[in-house]
């Protein structure tokens, strides 16, 4: 038996978020009404999936390829034209073609609130004036996430908290080449006492958490220690204590 199981889905047919196409296959069986769909044929061949969705003049035919995560369709070398959707738990493909469509699944059942810690360096600060903005996210957050946002050098500290409320779209990134993704984010609070980055390292318990070991790089899923930080933020900001009380461990 593994040590550590999926996370626990809400209003799903299955219990735990699925660990493979097959969990897929079975969670948008329950789905497929929902997009006017009635699936004619399930099939080992490439695709899927031969479907048809009903429109105003009669009935589309819809290609499905079930994966796991979206990006599975390139590394096994499907062929874009052949298919119209890819069905899959996990949408990891922000340079997926145009012409596919992509239906995440994790977006249509509960799921666990994630804690995110968004490294933002001095360039990208003014922005995070507004408390209403839209930001580069992970393509593994949903809405709902808390997004602690750690600004880089010389600030090296989590100085405010926003929550994603917004869709991702993918769209094209002006830091670096190629797309990403993007959802509209929303303030929940500005920590007046920050918490820096050498305040996590001396921790006894965060020290040893490979976001802190790689210096706060990349898009962070800090959920496993949010019960930590979130002591340390509310021992230094106690007049933001009810305000974050929805977000607190034990509610999540």
């Amino acid at each position: 038996m593994p040590d550590k199981r999926s996370e626990i889905l809400e209003k799903a047919p299955l219990h735990y978020a699925p660990t493979n196409e097959f969990g897929v296959v079975y969670l948008f069986a329950s789905i497929a009404p929902k997009f006017r769909i009635r699936v004619e044929e399930i099939r080992a061949a490439f695709p899927d999936c031969i479907a048809y969705q009903k429109t105003g003049n009669g009935e589309k035919k819809i290609r499905i390829e079930f994966e796991f995560k979206s990006r599975n369709f390139k590394t096994h070398k499907h062929s874009p034209e052949a298919c119209d959707w890819i069905v899959c738990w996990e949408d990891n493909w922000p340079d997926c073609p145009d012409n596919l469509r992509i239906i995440e699944l994790k977006h249509y059942f509960g799921f666990g609130t994630k804690i995110w810690i968004q490294p933002v360096i001095s360039d990208q600060t003014q922005g995070l004036n507004k408390n209403k903005l839209t930001w580069g996210l992970s393509a593994n957050s949903s809405i709902g996430d808390l997004l602690l946002i750690y600004r880089a050098s010389p600030t090296k500290a989590i100085t405010d908290i926003f929550v994603r409320t917004g869709e991702l779209v993918k769209e094209k990134a002006s830091w670096r080449k190629g797309t990403s993704y993007f959802a509209e984010i929303k303030r929940v609070c500005k920590l007046e006492s920050p918490v820096f980055w050498e305040d996590l390292r001396k921790d006894k318990f965060i020290k040893t958490a490979y976001f802190v070991r790689n210096n706060m790089q990349g898009n962070i899923d800090a959920t496993e220690y949010w019960h930590f930080i979130y002591e340390k933020i509310i021992k230094r900001n106690p007049e933001i204590n009810k305000i974050l009380e929805r977000y607190s461990p034990e509610k999540l």
